[in-house]
């Protein structure tokens, strides 16, 4: 489980700001907390802000450093860095991004981060413990070395072996390193999405149909839950059809398709309608094809079905940037309220989104503590804030019964557009 993400000099954030889902002491909602070895964390968070405040930048942070740990081990000595940062000031463009998590893997608290410019890992470290107060390192990594504890003992001697511009816990990971290995596999099963170009995942929610995967089952669900007007979809093989190509695809690209494909199978996903007589009675079934038949809503649906689905059974971290897109607000608030809600979310699954779809606000879907903001300020440096922190213009917090779409419109809390008269 992510109990809170740390960003600096990162594209629009300069300062370090910390995005925190360790649930407040506040009475509303409790059913959106998750028990976790006695702490309490929340199940999901929703980020609001004008356009270009810093709500991707917030979640492309939260990508880049999954990337940065996956692909470290990739890296020859001579390769650079993947390095964005504050480019809005001289004290900060030569200087170093800053990363840092802390989360809960396999029943063990653990923080670990790193500071990276582009051709090196500045710092790294790696600590362990239910808070800062009785946490201890396990390694810490400086410009000049690097140091491993006892309760390390998969990092000795692997010190001298790591390169300028790779991470020590991806190369002990590597190695057989237990501890290692587990950090690694939290990056692995936080999941980025885009809800605006969502036909990437298009082919694992495919695959799990075609398969008849874990999973199939509930996403089936799911797609009568939310009444998408057909009754059942199938990932059906067929030979390959030059006729179904796109009428504006470049004639020598047609070519080569034709060519690489003919005589080979293909996987499509089909809807199935329901098809009535004049009288309104059902007479027979229809399939359709799901891209060319259904709108672009259920078309979002269907492709992000699989990686909600996989996320909320196994447990996992899912973080979409404009979740709403192509959307209607009410299956917005269904998809949260899976997340939201125990019985669903068995497995303590966590849902992190970004949105402009202020519906979601009037709903009582959110605790203050999961309703963050991004706003930039007059350096054009993004800050970050929740709800429940935010402070009224008379030094008060804002109230549990205050009509939060409301007041968040007209201005009150702040991360909305300016926009002149």
């Amino acid at each position: 489980m992510l109990v809170q993400f740390t960003v600096g000099n990162f594209l629009s954030f300069n300062q370090k700001r910390t995005l925190n889902l360790e649930a407040k002491g506040i009475s509303e909602l409790k059913s959106n907390i998750s028990t976790f070895k006695t702490e309490k964390i929340l199940r999901s968070a929703v980020i609001y802000g004008a356009n270009s405040s810093g709500k991707s930048n917030l979640i492309k942070a939260l990508e880049r450093m999954r990337e940065v740990v996956l692909t470290s081990v990739r890296l020859n000595d001579s390769d650079e860095l993947n390095y964005s940062p504050f480019l809005l000031s001289t004290e900060t463009e030569n200087q170093p991004t800053f990363f840092e998590i802390v989360f809960w893997q396999n029943s063990t608290k653990y923080r670990y981060g790193f500071e990276y410019n582009l051709t090196q890992i500045v710092n790294e470290w790696l600590f362990t413990g239910k808070s800062k107060k009785t946490e201890q390192p396990l390694f810490i990594r400086t410009e000049d070395g690097i140091g491993v504890s006892e309760k390390f003992k998969e990092g000795e001697g692997h010190e001298s072996k790591t390169n300028d511009n790779r991470l020590f816990v991806s190369l002990v990971a590597q190695l057989g390193g237990e501890i290692s290995k587990n950090i690694l596999v939290f990056f692995k099963d936080y999941n980025v999405l885009s809800g605006l170009e969502h036909n990437d995942y298009t082919g694992f929610t495919m695959r799990m149909l075609h398969k008849n995967l874990n999973g199939c089952e509930d996403s089936l669900k799911l797609y009568q839950k939310l009444q998408l007007g057909f009754q059942d979809i199938k990932a059906i093989e067929s030979d390959f059809n030059p006729f179904e190509l796109p009428k504006d695809i470049p004639a020598e690209l047609k070519k080569e398709l034709i060519k690489d494909f003919s005589g080979k199978k293909s996987i499509g996903l089909k809807t199935i309608h329901n098809k009535f007589d004049k009288k309104g009675t059902i007479i027979d079934s229809v399939f359709l094809d799901k891209l060319r038949n259904e709108s672009e809503g259920t078309n979002k649906i269907i492709d992000l079905s699989g990686p909600i689905i996989n996320t909320l059974q196994q447990g996992k971290v899912l973080i979409v940037d404009e979740l709403d897109a192509k959307l209607h607000p009410l299956i917005t608030m269904r998809i949260v309220e899976l997340f939201n809600s125990p019985e669903p979310n068995l497995n303590n699954a966590q849902l992190i989104f970004a949105t402009h779809d202020t519906n979601l606000l009037g709903e009582e879907l959110f605790r203050r503590d999961q309703i963050w903001f991004t706003e930039k300020d007059e350096q054009e440096q993004t800050d970050l804030y929740s709800l429940h922190d935010f402070n009224l213009p008379d030094g008060s917090k804002v109230r549990n019964d205050s009509n939060l779409e409301k007041n968040y419109m007209r201005g009150r809390y702040g991360a909305i557009p300016f926009i002149t008269n």
